[in-house]
């Protein structure tokens, strides 16, 4: 019995030649990860643990980028004990205002994560990686504390459902449109604690930054981590930006899997998910009249330069609907200087859009974007659980970054095709 592309990867990392689904193991770590919310508790539990140094200073990764630039002043002092922490134990990689980008954005770009690591972080969309044939998974900071003490974790084999993608993305349908239409068809619990693979002739018509999309949003369906098989697009995104080589690791022809389940792009239509989970899912068809009064696009899922692109090229032109907020957040501040660079920022301002420094912000009910109460937001993030973005009685439906831009220009739910 074969293992899948997951199990291989864990196997090869706790130095076993074979793993099984519900085996209890402990697996080496490649990276270490914590943001400004949740690297303070796993500071503080790793302080009570009478250990001097982290295992690998080159790493552990924090980055400041939920509550910075400081919203207050509680996030400057979570902020500023992360600062001492790294400065202490010499982190490498630690990224701060004027450096740092949305983590799960951020980590790639940096080459920080290649094909074939394991990396756990203490942020549920740790998953993010697994776009680059990685092991990804979010933990709680008290495995973060054990993480920089010990470069290990231990681990329950997942299981795994095998998604066979074919055909092509038709115009203006991204990652998101895909992902947003798998949690609809099999429900936020319906790969619970599973690992969700992508393979087929489909994965051709999926940029990277589709995959990065996707993957993030694994565990919107439970998942224990997504992941994609290394192809040449994959191998061209980690070329150059890490100096590790990546390991590639595909599944065996005879792989068990918990369900296998065939997705045809072509036909996925623009898909939003409706207020309160990311399950409520209807094409652009079936969405109605709804008024909106906010729009953000950005966020670990969709704050690629790919996302600001796109956005950009329906606004050209045209104008925010007179009653909607629009707030554009590049992931990273690479995305945001070629942003810059190729015009893009002049296009979102003209539009009457407004343009943020890298953070998570909005999108955990932070800040640069909350909701009133009765108010509804169109956003490219994560999750529109209750409360998510604001007021418990707001409301968020969730959307690519074409759908997000078309509805600020038309002040309700709609499609690129409506405005252009």
């Amino acid at each position: 019995m074969g293992m899948t592309m997951t199990q291989k990867i864990l196997a090869a990392h706790a130095g076993l030649d074979k793993v099984e689904a519900g085996q209890l193991i402990l697996v080496n770590l490649d990276r270490v990860l914590g943001n400004d919310i949740t690297s303070p508790v796993a500071i503080r539990e790793f302080s009570k643990m009478g250990v001097d140094e982290v295992f690998d200073r080159d790493k552990v990764t924090m980055v400041m980028d939920h509550f910075a630039p400081n919203k207050d002043i509680k996030a400057a002092g979570q902020c500023k004990m992360c600062r001492d922490f790294c400065n202490e134990k010499e982190i490498t990689h630690f990224y701060d205002v004027g450096q740092m980008g949305i983590e799960h954005a951020l980590l790639p770009e940096k080459g920080l994560v290649t094909s074939g690591d394991v990396v756990i972080g203490a942020d549920s969309h740790t998953c993010t990686y697994g776009a680059l044939g990685a092991f990804s998974t979010g933990v709680g900071s008290t495995d973060m504390a054990c993480g920089m003490a010990t470069g290990k974790a231990w681990f329950k084999v997942p299981s795994a459902i095998k998604f066979v993608l074919k055909g092509k993305l038709g115009p203006h349908i991204s990652g998101k449109d895909v992902i947003l239409h798998i949690i609809g068809k099999i429900g936020v619990d319906g790969a619970l604690y599973k690992s969700m693979e992508f393979t087929g002739e489909g994965l051709d018509s999926l940029s990277i930054y589709d995959r990065l999309t996707m993957a993030n949003m694994a565990i919107e369906a439970g998942a224990k981590n997504g992941i994609f098989e290394v192809d040449s697009q994959t191998l061209d995104y980690v070329k150059g930006r890490s100096d590790r080589e990546p390991v590639i690791y595909k599944a065996d022809d005879d792989a068990v899997y918990d369900e296998v389940i065939e997705i045809d792009l072509s036909e996925i239509r623009s898909t939003v998910a409706f207020p309160h989970l990311p399950e409520n899912t209807r094409t652009i068809d079936e969405v109605g009249d709804i008024k909106i009064d906010q729009v953000v696009i950005g966020s670990c899922t969709n704050g690629h330069y790919k996302d600001i692109r796109e956005a950009a090229e329906i606004f050209k032109g045209h104008k925010v609907h007179k009653n909607v907020r629009a707030i554009i957040i590049p992931a990273t501040q690479d995305i945001y200087l070629k942003a810059m660079e190729d015009g893009l920022l002049k296009i979102f301002i003209e539009a009457g859009c407004v343009v943020s420094t890298p953070t998570c912000g909005p999108c955990l009910g932070g800040y640069m974007g909350i909701l009133a109460k009765g108010e509804r937001a169109v956003a490219t993030t994560n999750r529109n659980f209750v409360g998510r973005m604001g007021d418990p009685e707001s409301e968020v439906y969730l959307a690519s970054p074409a759908v997000a831009a078309a509805s600020a220009i038309a002040g309700k739910i709609a499609g690129p095709e409506e405005v252009l």
